[in-house]
């Protein structure tokens, strides 16, 4: 044992223990979020494009074609495939903000999405690549569109909002701004 700890009087090691003792769950709860990306939300080998067969070449927006292609697409992509290993791990995953549910109080639902503007502009991503968080208590500070890490409990759940369907949900425990790894 080094000699600058046998110094230590009794008080101070018993209040260092018992800090520690407090500070270990937290430590235990932060280390037992795993940090995902989001292509490990995509199955392996996932292609939206194959159902949709040839495309024609040189369609207008106002060609009755296109808009059935688009249609045919956004159905593809609500209805995107999950990965099943992903349901019930506690994990931790960068994106951006897209508040659903927000009072006076804070931001308690929303999406998380993987690239600045998803769900603001149209289309919004395939399912697989959006995730919907249910904060059980609101969360401030944040606005729409900013960079965070969401941590929670990820569940397999498609939950369709009026900005686009999600594939995953979150029982999100903290939301905070992202700052790299």
């Amino acid at each position: 044992m080094p000699t600058e700890f046998r110094a230590m009087p009794r008080r101070r090691t018993v209040l260092a223990a018992g800090a520690a003792a407090l500070l270990a769950p937290l430590a235990v709860r932060a280390a037992g979020f795993r940090e995902i990306t989001w292509d490990e939300l995509v199955p392996a080998g996932w292609d939206p494009m194959k159902d949709l067969g040839e495309l024609p070449a040189g369609l207008q927006d106002s060609d009755p074609r296109a808009k059935a292609l688009m249609d045919k697409l956004r159905e593809i992509w609500d209805n995107a495939p999950t990965v099943p290993a992903m349901n019930g791990i506690d994990a931790k995953l960068p994106g951006y903000l897209v508040p659903l549910e927000e009072g006076k109080q804070g931001i308690r639902e929303f999406l998380l999405v993987p690239y600045f503007g998803a769900c603001i502009h149209t289309p919004p991503p395939p399912s697989n690549q959006i995730l919907l968080g249910r904060a059980a208590k609101p969360f401030t500070g944040l606005r729409t569109m900013d960079a965070v890490w969401a941590y929670g409990r990820l569940e397999i759940e498609r939950a369709p909002s009026s900005m686009g369907v999600a594939g995953y949900t979150m029982r999100v425990a903290r939301v905070e701004k992202y700052r790299g790894k």
